[in-house]
């Protein structure tokens, strides 16, 4: 291997999570801060926790409501000529 190309490895990078868990690994770097650790994230802890402080959520819902309701009111080529054909068949049925 060529010397000096290598970065320096430190055994004792402290690694802290946003919910204040830390714990010591191998690293290139010296610290390392993490928002989800094996105590806070979901597929751990079997907890199912949204962070939701733009709303998305709630917006994303509430535009995929619109939309059926939008796609309900709206008719298609075929159901339009299928009414039309059924109302001439009544008029000449008259």
């Amino acid at each position: 291997m060529k010397k000096d190309i290598h970065p320096e490895f430190h055994n004792d990078c402290a690694v802290t999570c946003a919910c204040g868990n830390t714990f010591k690994t191998g690293s290139i770097l010296k610290e390392i801060r993490v928002e989800l650790c094996s105590k806070c994230h979901p597929f751990y802890t079997g907890k199912q926790k949204f962070v939701d402080t733009a709303r998305r959520v709630e917006k994303f819902q509430e535009r995929a409501g619109k939309q059926t309701v939008a796609s309900a009111a709206r008719k298609g080529k075929k159901v339009k000529k299928a009414t039309s054909a059924a109302k001439k068949k009544e008029k000449k049925s008259e």
